[in-house]
């Protein structure tokens, strides 16, 4: 047996890691500026996080959601108190794509109705709904494609007005990340999002604020949809939650209304998920890792957009998107090879992602962009 070959890959393999730094098989150092896709959100191996899963795997691994796990009560408490939604209700799961699926299949049963809006250039995961309402038919299979998915133009306001004017009674729910993540760090405007909330209102739809990428503190609010200053009624959350452990969660306002059966999973929220989303819970807050966030990200945004050789800079926190003006994979291979510094590619060919753990210190700001100015001269 071999593995599937669908990932182009690097040839380095990471053995070691801490904070954000990175070691391979023959001892050379990284600085990590890209944390897995944005999993890594307080750094890799914490003292913290380390001690309550392992903790937590001495008394119990797992157990199925057919028992009480006092874990998931603490848990939801905490992120309430974080995500500054403390009304709100919280179903865990295992991935992005998951927490996604699960929220859109909620809106259906909520609403009764079919239909789902997205945006050109979303990526929302790769399961059959989620991978619907992701712009990228390469990625999606013919079974997945379906007319229930209706894409519309990030941040074209009289676009969605007239698409809601004409089949706002079928339409079930609006999904879109606050920042386009895999689409080259687009961001959603703030009166982009407060429309998206007034037309679901006004039509009886559901506003769905993809966080996976953009949520978990990254853009300086918990949610990158906060800015605009408007609740979305879901809000789906993975990557950052667990720090590297598979964990994901929705998030859903109290209006909407469980019942037994209607969402379901065999690994969502066991204990070690939980000991990981905890400990990165505790540590955003005694950290204030959201605020830092604010702050790193100001700092390399002002510094980016000194350097030499670039078209773009894009993102807010530490959700940061470079655009050259070539294809950013050359320079991309030599920032790693050469300069021994990961960052991460985006669906737009010229843009790189700047994704790093929300402790990041100015010191490692100003490696990496002594590093840019270096390649960029």
């Amino acid at each position: 047996m071999k593995l599937f070959d669908v990932y182009p890959l690097y040839d380095i393999e990471i053995v070691k890691a801490e904070g954000s730094t990175v070691w391979d098989e023959k001892g050379e150092e990284y600085l990590d500026f890209y944390g897995g896709h944005a999993v890594i959100s307080i750094g890799h191996t914490h003292p913290r996080y380390v001690k309550r899963l392992t903790d937590q795997l001495g008394r119990v691994g797992f157990y199925s959601n057919s028992v009480r796990i006092s874990a998931q009560k603490e848990l939801v408490e905490k992120l309430g108190k974080l995500s500054g939604h403390d009304d709100y209700q919280l179903f865990l799961c295992n991935s992005g794509a998951e927490a996604n699926e699960n929220a859109m299949k909620l809106a259906s049963f909520h609403t009764g109705r079919k239909k789902i809006v997205a945006m050109h250039g979303a990526f929302h995961g790769r399961t059959s709904l989620a991978v619907a309402a992701t712009d990228n038919p390469n990625i999606t299979a013919p079974v997945n494609r379906t007319e229930n998915v209706i894409f519309v133009t990030l941040n074209n306001e009289q676009e969605l007005e007239k698409l809601f004017a004409t089949q706002g009674n079928e339409i079930a729910a609006v999904i879109l990340e606050g920042i386009q993540g895999v689409g080259g760090i687009r961001i959603a405007s703030d009166d982009y999002l407060r429309k998206i909330r007034s037309l679901c209102d006004r039509y009886g739809a559901l506003y769905i604020a993809d966080s996976v990428q953009c949520g978990c503190g990254r853009t300086g609010k918990y949610y990158s949809h906060d800015w605009a200053g408007v609740n979305a009624d879901i809000y789906t959350m993975a990557k950052g939650i667990g720090n590297g452990f598979p964990v994901a969660a929705v998030s859903i306002a109290p209006h909407i209304a469980p019942k037994y059966g209607m969402l379901g999973t065999t690994f969502g929220g066991n204990h070690l998920a939980c000991a990981a989303a905890l400990a990165v819970a505790e540590v955003m807050t005694e950290d204030k890792l959201v605020e830092n966030a604010k702050k790193m990200g100001d700092y390399l945004m002002t510094e980016l957009k000194k350097l030499p050789n670039i078209k773009e800079v894009r993102g807010k926190g530490l959700m940061i998107g470079v655009e050259l003006n070539e294809e950013s994979a050359p320079f991309r291979k030599r920032l790693l090879f050469d300069e021994h510094i990961f960052v991460g590619s985006s669906s737009d060919k010229n843009t790189f992602r700047l994704l790093p753990a929300l402790n990041i210190t100015q010191a490692h700001c100003d490696r990496l962009l002594a590093s840019l100015r270096k390649l960029l001269a």
